[in-house]
């Protein structure tokens, strides 16, 4: 079965679920009504199952290679940029005096989802993009904007981002790259950046790298770090590329999967580069970035588990073995019926958690209300996490449904497996995600987790008229939820919250999941999503007390085994 974007479930989930309404009902957004976003989302999806999807195997079996200094693309994927660029879905959420829609972060973030399930080695190209121009946009000059802005929203140049040396990984304050003042308002750029998704192609006239490095002044540690802009050419008088800058793709990762996208290791050799921002401002201007791109990677897993679900789903309505009343083919089992509806269930809530997370980042756009701004912040890591989590989840239980066949690779089911396993590692691993979550967006006293908790019972409450087992249960389990985050707050040594920030994290999403199960179950009783909601609460939501137990147990556990004894 082709892949086919899940359109309706999006305009669904915008409609009825999420709190659309409140985005398209501000200013800022009045003209991306329900109608309009409809239209925009079916064109893209149009894109993304008749150019994209086809090039899923294609960048598989062709991988991305490096031939005397030259990034060579996977065939298909320079027309899949025409596509994608031409379309403006690079700059769908871009100003418009720059060329870009202006369209809210939601429907940014359904697009985006939509290129992941279609081909993820491919999409990764313009979310990178994508925060580059956010973060130009809050941090970069005017003439920085006017220059680069309309060009990498239109996508005739594209933008990375370059944290991670190879002494440096998640602890970004150990860079080592320098920045020398040139006397002409530009910087030389020395250092070596690993892991640098999409760091070239040969489709775009130009490369925009985002790069961290320490100036002569800068202090030891993330208080010492300034951003750059380093293009691969340098733009002449006119704003077009010109020289070629003192930088180069030294060579390319052999990947376990995503083999469409490249993923370079840079070398800036005395490279021109301009400050983004405020010297030694680097880490905030970059978080803005990656902000931005936390939510767009927690979609990658979403989107790359539609489509192991939708590969699934066809090879069950297909496969016959067996018998079963229900039935002749493998779907019709027990066991497979199992894990396709956990499947489903699980894409849907991970799904509504991002388009949340994203009316969240819309409603502080158009309201400037601190609320606003973090409750955004607060569901960021939630999105991220167990929207990658779900990804892997999805395709590992893909491959199970095929059976045999999942492990042969001709069937294109272990490579959804294979392509969104990093997702749960780059842009912060998931145990970062929960570590921020149980502390820094914490730092409160729990009021925003605490304001959602409520936002949730007060729901379930609604619903007990319609839907009383299943508000019930939500309800219960959302105050089971509130006890076990009065316990977290109210823990002084950190580590006692890091040991269990990862249930911590999924429970509160298996929670959040549940709720957006009973409003979709709300919004059309009797039909195929109230048994789907059903499925969800009466199976998956109990997981949430055994993980709220594991979550309170504290870190003395962790620490009675000594390390020689681990390695014993």
């Amino acid at each position: 079965m082709p892949y086919r974007s899940p359109v309706t479930d999006y305009t669904f989930l915008l409609n009825h679920v999420v709190g659309y309404d409140s985005v398209c009902a501000t200013e800022t957004f009045a003209e991306a009504g329900a109608d309009m976003v409809e239209a925009i989302l079916t064109e893209a999806g149009r894109m993304c199952d008749e150019v994209m999807a086809p090039l899923q195997r294609v960048g598989d079996l062709h991988p991305a290679r490096l031939e005397n200094g030259v990034l060579r693309s996977s065939p298909g994927f320079a027309d899949g940029w025409k596509a994608i660029s031409e379309g403006g879905w690079v700059g769908m959420s871009g100003d418009p005096a720059y060329g870009g829609m202006g369209l809210p972060m939601a429907v940014t973030t359904a697009v985006n989802e939509m290129m992941s399930g279609a081909c993820l080695s491919l999409q990764l190209a313009p979310l990178m993009s994508q925060g580059q121009i956010e973060a130009l946009a809050h941090h970069a000059s005017d003439a920085i904007k006017d220059l680069y802005l309309p060009k990498l929203i239109s996508g005739e140049w594209s933008g990375t981002m370059n944290l991670t040396e190879p002494q440096a990984g998640s602890d970004v304050g150990a860079l080592r790259s320098k920045a020398e003042p040139n006397g002409d308002g530009s910087y030389a750029i020395t250092g070596q950046k690993i892991y640098i998704s999409w760091g070239d192609n040969d489709f775009t006239t130009n490369v925009c790298h985002l790069v961290l490095a320490r100036l002569p002044d800068g202090v030891p540690g993330t208080k010492g770090i300034s951003l750059f802009l380093v293009p691969k050419y340098i733009p002449d008088e006119n704003g077009e590329p010109g020289r070629a800058n003192d930088l180069k793709v030294v060579s390319l990762e052999h990947k376990m999967g995503l083999h469409g996208s490249p993923t370079c290791v840079m070398q800036y050799e005395g490279a021109t580069g301009w400050l983004v921002g405020p010297e030694h401002g680097g880490m905030a201007a970059m978080f803005t970035m990656m902000n931005n791109a936390r939510l767009g990677v927690g979609g990658q897993g979403i989107g790359v588990a539609e489509g192991a679900l939708q590969h699934a789903l066809a090879y069950a309505l297909e496969r016959r073995q067996g018998t079963s009343l229900h039935g002749y083919s493998i779907a019709a089992h027990a066991d497979v019926r199992r894990m396709l509806m956990t499947m489903k269930a699980e894409v849907f809530a991970a799904r509504a958690i991002a388009l949340a997370c994203a009316v969240a980042i819309d409603m502080e756009k158009a309201t400037g209300e601190e609320y606003w701004a973090k409750r955004a912040a607060f569901l960021t890591p939630i999105a991220k996490a167990f929207g990658t989590d779900t990804g892997v989840e999805v395709s590992n239980m893909g491959i199970q449904v095929h059976g045999g066949m999942g492990f042969i690779e001709e069937t294109g089911a272990a490579q959804y497996a294979r392509d969104v396993r990093v997702t749960t590692i780059y842009e912060g691993t998931n145990g970062i995600q929960a570590m921020d979550l149980v502390a820094r967006k914490m730092m409160d006293g729990g009021e925003i987790a605490f304001r959602l908790l409520d936002e949730i019972e007060a729901n379930a409450e609604q619903a007990r008229g319609t839907h009383k087992e299943l508000a019930e249960a939500v309800w219960q389990a959302t105050e089971t939820l509130r006890e076990g985050t009065e316990w977290l707050v109210a823990q002084t040594d950190m580590d006692d919250r890091f040991a269990g920030a990862v249930p911590f994290l999924r429970a509160f999403a298996r929670v959040l999941g549940a709720h957006f199960h009973l409003k979709a179950a709300m919004a059309e009783p009797g039909s195929p999503r109230e048994t789907l909601a059903r499925f969800y609460i009466d199976r998956m939501l109990p997981e949430h007390a055994a993980l709220l137990t594991h979550a309170q147990s504290g870190s003395a556990g962790l620490y009675a085994m000594n390390l020689d004894d681990l390695a014993a």
